[in-house]
């Protein structure tokens, strides 16, 4: 176990293209999670942890962790199991999602895989906690869950959707020519919260799960006519199975065809996130997710680059 709390604690973002790696973990049963590596912080064995009246009933408590009070979500009760028993036998993932930090209370952690993202699939209908996947991989084996770990956040402290009315700007939606705007997204939970961004600006949004779906629809397209003049710009997420947003963005740029799309990545890798490989592989801007006021900004500074006045 100590390798493997170290190997944690000494990750950095990987440089090969559409590869990720995943900590394996447990929650009670036999099953294994997935959670991407770029996302953990640290691994540690379950401190002791504080109750406080009016939390969630998935948040086990309060720790404090070389300094910082840190909210314990079960992750087996957050998912619609059971309450993990003998919690001070278990481990506690540190990670940093959507500007913030959390723990997630697990039965055990196993090791860190490195596997490529073609190989990572949409769940099929009817797995395990089909409500709380976004992907499936096959690991020695075994099918290997991964969890939408921003659904879980959601439906704990739902984050603000709502555009301020003063960062909307008048008559943006006459500037886009009745364009749309494309999301790729594997997530659910954060397709919704960028289409309610997006709507509040008067503009339609065509989404899409992963980046494989996002690029063959993009090429579809180019057939007929210029991306451009369907879509005003395309804002992509980086992790998703079957082809990540780094290799979509790559893909895009690198075809003639497409490469004069303008693409925002859109990720919840806030702490992690590599400028380096941005600038690799062509994305115009990316935001961390998830601030409805600067992505309805990015957009609009976006449409204002297009416009021709």
């Amino acid at each position: 176990m100590a390798g493997v709390l170290d190997s944690v604690n000494k990750r950095t973002q990987l440089v090969g293209e559409n590869r990720l790696e995943l900590l394996l973990f447990k929650l009670g049963g036999i099953q294994r999670y997935g959670i991407n590596v770029f996302k953990v912080k640290e691994v540690l064995q379950c401190p002791p942890l504080t109750a406080l009246p009016k939390l969630h009933p998935s948040i086990r408590g309060i720790a404090n962790i070389r300094g910082q009070t840190i909210s314990v979500i079960d992750m087996n009760l957050a998912t619609g199991g059971r309450a993990i028993d003998n919690i001070e036998e278990r481990f506690i993932i540190i990670t940093e999602y959507n500007r913030s930090v959390q723990g997630f209370l697990v039965g055990s952690v196993e090791r860190i895989i490195n596997i490529n993202w073609e190989d990572v699939l949409p769940p099929p209908n009817g797995v395990g906690r089909s409500n709380y996947l976004t992907a499936v991989t096959n690991i020695d084996g075994s099918l290997v869950e991964i969890l939408d770990v921003e659904k879980v956040l959601d439906e704990i402290a739902p984050v603000n959707t709502e555009v301020a009315a003063d960062v909307i700007e008048e008559g943006i939606k006459e500037r886009v020519a009745n364009k749309k705007i494309l999301v790729a997204d594997d997530s659910s939970v954060a397709r919704k919260q960028i289409q309610r961004a997006i709507t509040a600006l008067g503009i339609e949004c065509e989404m899409v799960k992963d980046g494989k779906e996002a690029l063959d629809l993009l090429k579809e397209v180019s057939k007929t006519q210029p991306v451009t003049e369907r879509y005003a710009l395309m804002i992509s997420d980086v992790e998703m199975p079957e082809m990540d947003g780094y290799t979509l963005t790559s893909e895009v740029k690198s075809n003639p065809d497409l490469a004069a799309l303008h693409i925002i990545l859109h990720t919840s890798l806030s702490g992690v996130f590599n400028q380096a490989m941005v600038e690799k592989v062509g994305a115009d801007d990316f935001i961390a997710k998830f601030n409805p006021d600067e992505l309805a900004a990015a957009v609009q500074k976006v449409i204002h680059l297009d416009d021709p006045k």
